[in-house]
């Protein structure tokens, strides 16, 4: 299949390329500034925003896999955000349109939920999350990516183009300073939540809902849209040794994490699957990134939330991705945990 990725330089379309150009597909990746590049596939310097420019790259090809975007809160103001990501997008879908092609698989985010980054929190209803759960976006990165999900809409409402827009957590490569990175993290969070666990029930309760205050408060001062130089320069960057800083880690994302190859498995799936329509789709691993089980998180986390769509075995992730499952055959092929522990 002849496939156009845009965004193709980036932490996830790299990893979309390599598996593409691996399995036989004719690959061009178009960027604004081409980074590393992919052995077997083509690259061709390209705006986004330049619809002209852009058709002229879409033109004969059979599918997009679009990843282009500023990829969080603190990556551009709020309007270049918009702008890139949104605008961006909808000229990604008018030239596919344009040029005849009809699949399309784009790049969304667990943020288009509203839950992470968003300046206010909001109830969580049940667990574990799915496409069902209503969205509360309130920074302008999570509400790019719910405008990307209505554009993603209209455009098979309009032109009968079939799309998935893949809801992915934080996504981790396997790189050595990856393993090394997630081992100190790993050790880190565990030691801090055996020490919170080690508290008596009513002390345990009172320091999560200060934990839970302190993000609130942060959310309240928009860290989530500081750049990391700004962070750094404020003295505000995430000091992981701080138990407290730790233990707080990943909640917000309710602990679910994708490996770079299986973000590029949901990719490829959603352009050859046998499907028609718009899809929002969480694609993330089968197990919350902790190890531990999801139901001690969620009563201490998310107390409130009563609810369950399904039981939560173990350490099951708390955001289902049985909807990629059933319609692309997504199924996760690693657990980052597991392949921390064993390097």
């Amino acid at each position: 299949m002849k496939i156009l990725v845009t965004g193709g330089t980036g932490h996830v379309g790299r990893a979309v390329v390599t598996r593409l150009v691996r399995n036989g597909h004719q690959v061009k990746v178009i960027d604004r500034r081409l980074g590393e590049r992919i052995d077997g596939a083509e690259y061709v310097e390209c705006d986004i925003t330049d619809f002209k420019s852009l058709r002229e790259q879409v033109r004969g090809q059979e599918a997009i896999a679009h990843l282009a975007a500023i990829p969080y809160p603190g990556g551009a103001s709020g309007d270049e955000i918009f702008r890139i990501n949104c605008a961006g997008t909808f000229n990604v879908f008018e030239a596919t349109a344009a040029e005849g092609i009809r699949r399309v698989a784009c790049a969304s985010s667990i943020n288009a939920l509203g839950y992470n980054f968003g300046v206010k929190s909001f109830p969580i209803q049940y667990f574990p999350i799915d496409e069902e759960h209503p969205s509360f976006t309130t920074d302008p990165y999570s509400f790019s990516k719910q405008i990307n999900e209505a554009i993603s809409a209209y455009y098979w409402r309009r032109e009968g183009i079939s799309s998935t827009c893949l809801r992915m957590p934080g996504v981790y490569g396997m790189t050595e300073e990856s393993r090394w990175m997630g081992r100190e993290f790993f050790t880190r969070y565990r030691d801090a939540f055996a020490g919170l666990m080690s508290l008596a029930v009513a002390e345990r309760e009172a320091r999560v809902s200060q934990l839970l205050s302190e993000r609130d408060a942060m959310r309240a001062q928009r860290f989530a849209e500081k750049s990391w130089r700004e962070r750094r320069r404020r003295g505000e960057a995430l000091n992981f040794n701080d138990p407290s800083i730790a233990i707080r880690f990943g909640y917000t994302d309710f602990w679910a994490i994708i490996s770079t190859e299986d973000a590029a498995q949901a990719f490829e799936k959603s352009l050859l699957a046998n499907y028609e329509g718009s899809h929002p789709l969480y694609v993330n691993e089968t197990q919350n990134f902790t190890g531990i089980e999801s139901e001690t998180l969620a009563q201490l986390f998310f107390p409130e939330v009563k609810d369950r769509k399904r039981p939560l075995p173990g350490a099951a992730c708390l955001v289902s991705f049985e909807k990629a499952r059933q319609l692309i055959g997504f199924e996760p092929e690693y657990l980052l945990g597991d392949r921390l522990d064993a390097s």
